[in-house]
């Protein structure tokens, strides 16, 4: 017998909360007398980074943000692209430098990535933010955009962490590391996951909060989500017909789970909106110092 459309979750989806982040962002920027700027540095050649950064760079004009693009050539060398980094972090105009990943793959992203200034990383990635982050000390650290983004989801959705068992699927830099360490300092119970993990099922199955983030589309299916448990999918994948998936298996974990990030729609718009929060961030920090 086929599940009751009631048992279907609750969809939560990332524009809503997104647009009242940009929002708040735009009315905080129109009081302002000198505009918050955001660097952007992106290798030519990817069309998914172009795609990417005319969105950000879309959203900074939307809210009121300058934003300034960099281009480099595939065949750029690191010592180039890090004198680039060290102008753009002494220039006082730039309050937010961010470098579109992937790199080109003769750079070397992790000197990149420590280079910039850790007072203008909105990307969150450098060693110092991360470690701030770690330790639980967000209100210093640059938060990384997309794991700021799955906190603010849960948030909207009255989500407390607090005491729940919260599985991560997934350990990468960019989003599974600073999503444990985000729940971590909300009090929860983490599990983290990853490729080696040898009964995955066994792991999803305690979450209360299940975050999936490891680019493998239809990874959980339905009997491996605990029934109730609230299921945020990072994972975004183009199918061979061209269309996008998650790692959730959403057809079938929707009628297991009581909330559900679509994809695309769910986690993808609280990242540009977020990144540019951090910008705003940013440039205050600066300025008060």
């Amino acid at each position: 017998m086929a599940p009751s459309p009631a048992t279907k979750a609750r969809l939560l989806e990332g524009k809503p909360i997104a647009d009242t982040m940009l929002s708040a962002v735009a009315a905080k920027v129109a009081t302002l007398a000198q505009k918050p700027t955001l660097a952007v540095v992106i290798a030519e050649g990817n069309p998914a980074s172009e795609l990417y950064v005319a969105k950000k760079q879309a959203a900074c004009k939307k809210v009121g943000i300058n934003s300034l693009r960099f281009d480099i050539a595939r065949t750029e060398t690191t010592a180039k692209l890090l004198f680039l980094i060290r102008k753009l972090n002494a220039d006082p105009k730039v309050d937010g430098i961010l470098v579109q990943l992937p790199l080109p793959k003769q750079i070397d992203e992790d000197a990149v990535i420590e280079a910039i200034d850790p007072q203008k990383d909105v990307d969150g990635f450098h060693p110092i933010n991360v470690g701030r982050l770690s330790r639980g000390d967000e209100d210093a650290a640059l938060v990384s955009a997309t794991p700021k983004g799955i906190i603010k989801l849960l948030e909207s959705a009255g989500v407390d962490v607090s005491g729940k068992i919260c599985t991560v699927v997934g350990t990468s830099n960019i989003v599974g590391k600073p999503v444990a360490y985000l729940l971590t300092n909300r009090k929860a119970t983490v599990i983290t996951a990853n490729s080696k993990t040898k009964d995955l099922k066994a792991v999803t199955r305690q979450a209360d909060v299940l975050v999936v983030g490891v680019g493998k589309p239809g990874l959980v299916r339905g009997d491996m989500v605990k029934p109730g448990a609230i299921v945020i999918d990072v994972g975004t994948s183009k199918l061979a017909n061209g269309k996008l998936a998650g790692d959730v298996d959403f057809e079938a974990v929707s009628q297991v789970a009581s909330i559900i990030t679509p994809v695309p729609g769910g986690v993808g718009p609280m990242t540009i909106a977020s990144l540019l929060d951090n910008t705003l961030i940013a440039y205050e920090r600066r300025r008060k110092k």
